[in-house]
């Protein structure tokens, strides 16, 4: 546990306590209080995550040939366009600040990785992206505290996005202290890449694959937060359950990631893709059948569990496969396809769930299962 990776875990700690505040809020905000519609809510997510699949490349890309760290700065600078929806009264203004501001927090997720694996030892890298994800998603956890209490205390919902600036300037800082890592230049790097051993590319093209298709079931929260309001009539109840979410994702990731001899290909299928789409079955069935909230809660709280796994395990195993020179376009091809596939997904899901909640769940518990399925095929030769 160096200082730059205690730096880059800290600004993610605070970039996720402002915009996981934004994304908690922004659902409630965009259907109920600017009177959208649901359908509105996936198009945003989709035009989220589908530019952001691009930036995210972009961003993998240009880390390998330039700063790392200037690339994880632009980034977080743009993220704050999420706090500015508190500035909009107008659906269309508030889509277009959400969307700018993931696009930013996109653009900055590979490059922030390679970072990490620069700065960590390679029998560490588990342990340090459980510890990243822990405190990335920790942010988060905080984020649904705080967003909790100011609406316990009537702060207005513009209010709350707007002091969401606050945590993400701090983030902005930290990414300022921290050290360009890397020393040697993008030619030196390529010239030992070549001279290392060929790396397992049949794993690397599975897992992108695989998470390109997990993406397609890899839904906002916001779906969930919604029927849940409508199943309780209580906004805090539903915004609840986004911190059972993030609370259990924290504590797996920074567990599994810690683990010493677990086989990262399996626990991704396993622990990872497929109790995600087993916790997407319960909220299907759920809504399908008019259960409480604690039926809703055990089914986030399993996809939480299967969102720690993935956020620790692909990082690492890409870092363990692809070489230096690489290593950006490597991270930026995990990200970029996860995206193209929630780009995708939102629009599914925003489409099914106005014919009906439990064919939208029904549908992404499907699509993970089988992107779980599929990793543990093309990663059987795999070993970690």
């Amino acid at each position: 546990m160096n200082d730059d990776v205690l730096l880059i875990s800290l600004s993610a700690f605070f970039a996720d306590l402002g915009y996981q505040t934004v994304q908690a809020l922004f659902p409630i905000f965009l259907v109920v209080t600017l009177a959208s519609s649901p359908v509105a809510f996936g198009m945003a997510n989709a035009l989220a995550f589908g530019g952001g699949a691009v930036l995210a490349y972009v961003g993998g890309v240009l880390s390998d040939r330039h700063s790392r760290k200037w690339i994880v700065v632009i980034g977080s600078a743009f993220i704050l366009l999420m706090s500015a929806t508190g500035l909009s009264y107008s659906p269309v203004i508030a889509i277009a600040l959400f969307v700018g501001g993931w696009w930013g927090r996109n653009l900055r997720v590979p490059p922030r990785r390679a970072m990490l694996t620069d700065a960590s030892r390679r029998k560490d890298l588990g342990k340090a992206f459980g510890f990243l994800h822990a405190l990335d998603i920790g942010g988060g956890l905080v984020a649904v505290a705080l967003l909790l209490a100011l609406l316990s205390l009537n702060v207005s919902q513009n209010s709350i996005l707007l002091i969401t600036a606050l945590p993400l300037s701090i983030s902005l800082i930290i990414v300022l202290m921290i050290r360009d890592i890397r020393k040697s230049t993008y030619k030196e790097r390529a010239r030992r890449s070549a001279e290392s051993p060929t790396v397992n590319m049949s794993a690397f093209k599975g897992i992108v694959f695989a998470t390109a298709l997990y993406g397609f079931s890899y839904y906002s929260l916001g779906f969930p937060i919604l029927t849940l309001a409508k199943v309780t009539s209580n906004n805090l109840i539903a915004i609840g359950s986004y911190g059972v979410y993030l609370g259990v994702s924290a504590i797996t990731g920074y567990y599994i990631g810690s683990r010493k001899g677990i086989n990262t290909i399996r626990a991704l299928g396993w622990l990872g893709y497929i109790i995600s789409g087993i916790g997407t079955a319960i909220l299907a069935i759920a809504s399908g059948l008019g259960f409480g909230a604690a039926a809703f809660y055990i089914g986030v709280a399993l996809m939480g569990f299967g969102l720690g796994v993935v956020e620790t395990m692909e990082p690492t195993i890409i870092s363990l496969i692809k070489k230096d020179v690489k290593l950006g376009k490597g991270m930026g091809a995990l990200t970029g396809s996860r995206s193209f596939g929630i780009f995708s997904a939102n629009v599914i899901m925003g489409l099914l769930y106005v014919i009906s909640p439990a064919d939208s769940y029904t549908y992404a518990a499907a699509v993970s299962i089988i992107a779980g399925a599929i990793v543990l095929w093309y990663g059987r030769k795999f070993r970690s």
